[in-house]
């Protein structure tokens, strides 16, 4: 992965240098005349300039200065200086930074039909089919059309009732693995992942394709695929392939200079998506077209004469990955939390002991544990799956946080920052459940906090990730004791610039009776 410190070194020097000094010349001027032109625009408006965050250097701005890759992080003490609302500047670009609760809201709300369009990076483009995802379309009818479909057979009230069997199967799969586990292995620790990732692999493909498949023969690759397989192309590798940094991006005048390493991996992520995909829905196209119809999205898409069947091999793709993903992130934190902290974990126990007796947790008992409620939301709010927001630009002169805000600026969402507000937040740092338990936050709102964002692009997920993680946090205590193995407390580092866990949580579980 190429990090920001390594742009000036991808430039080459020969037999370019001359070309290369040219480019960089035209950057300069283009810089100081993007600046010009920025305050000059703000001259027109009686409101101030968005405070920039200093100490750049010419060309890349800001850049070296995020070479943690946890810009998120950097972002939120940023705001400790410049305020919740300040500027940067990535090699050619000027970004508006949004770190509260309240000018966050603002951009998506208030002012969304000035700030609605998305901007998406070089691997995005192409990992996107160019926006053709819920996710990351521009808010235009397509978006709406899709965002539809999605809410009807996956992600929706309805939805959820009609598959529920698959979420109950799902549950029941995890535990007996836990149990099986505990008769075979009882003094070793267990890898959380290695039992909820396939499990909720499986249940995006019943959702999507109408079965789970443990193994396909794919052509284009010469070979069978194990499940395994198939979860890292469609999954695991798009991930990575998210976060690759095509230096390009930052510097656009230089689009003519080749960055083959990265156009290669990306083009490999997308072939054999695209391959992997191809060879699931032909099996599906064979059993809808002999008659057989059973309630999952391909059934849906591939009878839409709306869409183009690239459209809807990438919306369906969508769907598993989306379902696979960030469900675990929160599951595995929230079970971290728990293990790490004995006096939560117990108290959550007692709360699933007195409203559910001897009966399993399910998706009705949900409205009466608050406090399973709580953890839910405060491991959302400290474990944000998503840091920050995809950049979106102001295509028209608008305002926010009483700043001018002109048009062509990026707009980034630091969702973390807003959850790590000390403004709002009391020890923000802290992962304290009890904190929702306040009558201030009504008990049914799945939005108190930003991890689902707002207004019009509010994750269209957000109900079916609080069903599945609170069903499936409940059935876990409910049924074992839970602690962290050694050495896990301190292993809390992320992939990249996510909040994912780098490495897989490892227990040790003990059953309760």
């Amino acid at each position: 992965m190429t990090s920001v410190r390594d742009v000036l070194e991808l430039v080459p020097r020969e037999p370019f240098a001359f070309a290369v000094a040219l480019g960089g010349f035209s950057l300069l001027l283009i810089f100081f005349l993007g600046k010009f032109n920025s305050f000059s625009k703000s001259r027109h408006s009686n409101l101030p300039t968005v405070p920039e965050v200093g100490g750049r250097l010419p060309l890349l701005g800001n850049l070296l200065q995020l070479k943690e890759k946890k810009p998120y992080k950097t972002f939120t003490q940023w705001a400790e200086q410049y305020g919740p609302i300040y500027s940067i500047r990535t090699g050619a670009s000027i970004i508006v930074v949004l770190n509260t609760t309240d000018v966050a809201k603002e951009a998506m709300v208030t002012r969304y039909s000035s700030i609605s369009s998305k901007k998406l990076s070089s691997a995005l483009k192409v990992l996107t089919f160019d926006k053709c995802m819920v996710a990351m379309s521009d808010y235009d009818d397509f978006h709406k059309m899709i965002k539809r479909h999605i809410i009807t057979n996956v992600l929706g009230a309805n939805a959820q009732k009609l598959h529920r069997g698959h979420k109950e199967d799902m549950i029941y799969n995890m535990s007996k693995r836990l149990n099986e586990h505990v008769k075979t292995s009882p003094d070793e620790a267990v890898n959380f992942r290695d039992i909820f990732a396939p499990e909720l692999f499986g249940l995006s493909l019943k959702l999507v394709m109408g079965e789970d498949v443990n193994a396909i023969y794919v052509e284009e690759l010469g070979k069978t695929l194990t499940k395994d397989d198939i979860y890292k192309i469609l999954v695991i590798d798009f991930m990575e392939g998210a976060l690759e940094v095509d230096w390009r991006d930052f510097l656009p005048y230089l689009k003519w200079i080749p960055n083959k390493r990265f156009e290669e991996k990306i083009r490999r992520i997308d072939f054999c998506r695209k391959v992997v995909m191809r060879a699931l829905m032909d099996k599906q196209i064979k059993r809808i077209q002999s008659g057989m119809e059973v309630n999952c999205y391909i059934d849906c898409l591939y009878s839409s004469s709306e869409l183009t069947e690239n459209q809807v091999l990438v919306l369906l793709w969508e769907a598993i990955v989306e379902t696979s993903d960030t469900t675990l992130v929160t599951s595995e934190w929230a079970m971290y939390e728990l293990a790490k902290n004995k006096s939560q974990q117990e108290q959550l126990y007692q709360e699933l002991q007195n409203v559910c007796g001897h009966d399993k947790v399910t998706e009705e008992h949900l409205s009466k544990l608050s406090y399973l409620g709580a953890v839910f939301h405060e491991t959302l709010r400290r474990h944000s799956p998503v840091a920050i927001v995809p950049l979106r630009y102001a295509h028209e002169d608008t305002q926010l946080g009483g700043y001018h805000i002109p048009a062509g600026i990026e707009i980034a969402v630091n969702v973390y920052g807003c959850n790590m507000d000390k403004n709002k937040w009391e020890d923000p740092f802290e992962w304290k459940p009890e904190r929702f338990l306040d009558e201030k936050y009504d008990n049914a709102d799945l939005y108190k906090t930003m991890a689902f964002g707002g207004g019009k692009r509010v994750c269209s997920g957000s109900l079916m990730a609080y069903l599945l993680a609170s069903v499936a946090i409940g059935r876990f205590v409910q049924e074992f004791e839970w602690e962290l193995a050694a050495g896990e407390e301190d292993n809390v580092d992320t992939v990249g610039l996510t909040t994912h866990k780098l490495h897989p949580l490892h227990v040790k579980i003990k059953p309760r009776n």
